[in-house]
C-alpha cells in the first residue's frame, strides 16, 4: 500500500480533496452506500488507494450499523477442538467465506457451562453482527442466548429442537446427510459379505450421531441383531467401545464408526487383539477427515462429507440474512449436503 504524502494519517477530508468531491461522497464510498455515480467511486477509489486511506472502523460502525465481525462459536473442549481435523476443516471454510466478504472471524469457545454467560455479554455487547455455532449438544443454551438478543444465527449441524432433517424451516442450518451416509456405510458392508456388523456411535446429545445411529438401524434388521457402543467422537473414545463390542461379541466382522478419529482407536484395538483389517473385521468411518483417513493403518475406507464446503455455505447464509436485513424477512431453510462412500483398505 503506498505510503501517505505527510507523516500524519489521511484523513476523509484529504481523499476528498484529492478525487475533487465532497466528503460525503467519499463516506458513501468507504461505507459501501448507494447513490455514487462510477467514475466518482473511481476516483475516491484511486485516492484511497494513493493517500493509503484507511477507514476509522468506529465511525464506520456508527454510519453502517455493522461491525464487520462474525463469531464462530463451538460448544466443545479446546483439546478436542485443536485435535480434531473436523473442526479446522470447518473454520476454514468459514473463513474463506468471511474474507470474500472482507468480514471477520471472531472464535469463541465454550471450555465449560459458566462459558455462556461471557459469551452471552459479549453477543450483547454489539461486537459482531451475527454468530455462526456448530457441533451444539441438546441442552446447549446457545440458541435461546441468540433469541433473547435477535442474533442472526446459522448452525452447522441439525439443531436438537427439530424433527429430523429438513424438518424445522425456521432454522438455518447446513448439515451432511447423516443418516443417508451411515445407510451407505453399512450396506457397502453387507455387500462385502459382512454379517455381524457393529456401530461405534458419537455421543447422542448430538444430532450428527443420532442421525448416523438410525441410518444403521436402518439397514442392519435385514443382518440380524443391532451391536453398538457409544463413543466420544476422539480416538480414545473410538478404542474404549471397540473393546467393549468385542468382549460382547467376538464374532463381530465389521464396524461401522461414526466418524474417522473413533474408526482409528477401534483400529487400534482390533491389532492389539490379533484380528486382521479387513480380513477379519471390515472398518468403515465417517468424514474423511484430513489426514486422518488416508494415513490410518490400514487406510480408511469413510463416509465423505464437504466439511470445508458445509463451513462456506454456513458463513454465505448468514451474510445473505446480514445483506438482507429488513424484518419479517423470509429465513432460509436447512441445507442439507451429499455424502459419498470413499472405500480404501480397511473395507
Amino acid at each position: 500500500m503506498p505510503e501517505p504524502r505527510s507523516g500524519s494519517r489521511p484523513t476523509l477530508e484529504a481523499v476528498a480533496a484529492l478525487a475533487g468531491v465532497s466528503r460525503a461522497t467519499v463516506s458513501r464510498v468507504v461505507n459501501g452506500g448507494e447513490g455514487v455515480r462510477p467514475h466518482l467511486a473511481d476516483r475516491v477509489q484511486t485516492a484511497i488507494q494513493e493517500l493509503g486511506y484507511i477507514p476509522n472502523h468506529a465511525a464506520r460502525t456508527l454510519v453502517t450499523r455493522r461491525t464487520g465481525a462474525v463469531a464462530v462459536i463451538i460448544p466443545e473442549p479446546e483439546a478436542r477442538i485443536f485435535s480434531d481435523p473436523f473442526f479446522s476443516r470447518q473454520i476454514r471454510g468459514i473463513s474463506k467465506e468471511l474474507t470474500a466478504h472482507d468480514t471477520q472471524l471472531v472464535l469463541l469457545l465454550v471450555e465449560d457451562r459458566c462459558d455462556y454467560d461471557r459469551i452471552e455479554r459479549y453477543l450483547a455487547g454489539g461486537h459482531v453482527d451475527g454468530a455462526l455455532a456448530f457441533s451444539l449438544h441438546t441442552d446447549d443454551p446457545l440458541p435461546a442466548i441468540a433469541a433473547r438478543m435477535g442474533m442472526p444465527m446459522v448452525y452447522g449441524g441439525r439443531p436438537g429442537w427439530t424433527a429430523g432433517p429438513g424438518g424445522d424451516d425456521r432454522v438455518t442450518y447446513v448439515d451432511a446427510d447423516n443418516r443417508g451416509g451411515a445407510r451407505d456405510a453399512v450396506r457397502h458392508l453387507l455387500a462385502q459379505g459382512r454379517r455381524r456388523i457393529a456401530h461405534i456411535c458419537g455421543p447422542l446429545d448430538q444430532t450428527s450421531a443420532a442421525d448416523r445411529l438410525s441410518g444403521y438401524r436402518d439397514v442392519i434388521p435385514a443382518a440380524g441383531r443391532e451391536l453398538v457402543a457409544v463413543g466420544d467422537f476422539t480416538a480414545a473414545g473410538g478404542a474404549r467401545a471397540m473393546a467393549e463390542l468385542l468382549d460382547r461379541d467376538p464374532s463381530i466382522d465389521a464396524v461401522f464408526a461414526g466418524n474417522d478419529l473413533m474408526a482409528t482407536g477401534a483400529l487400534r484395538v482390533l491389532r492389539e487383539r490379533g484380528r486382521s483389517v479387513p480380513g477379519e473385521v471390515a472398518v468403515v468411518g465417517f468424514d474423511d477427515a484430513e489426514p486422518v483417513a488416508e494415513s490410518a493403518d490400514p487406510p480408511l475406507t469413510t463416509v465423505r462429507q464437504d466439511v470445508e464446503g458445509m463451513g462456506r455455505m454456513m458463513a454465505r447464509l448468514l451474510m445473505e440474512r446480514l445483506a438482507d436485513g429488513r424484518e419479517g424477512r423470509t429465513v432460509p431453510g436447512p441445507v442439507i449436503t451429499e455424502t459419498a462412500l470413499v472405500q480404501r483398505a480397511s473395507g
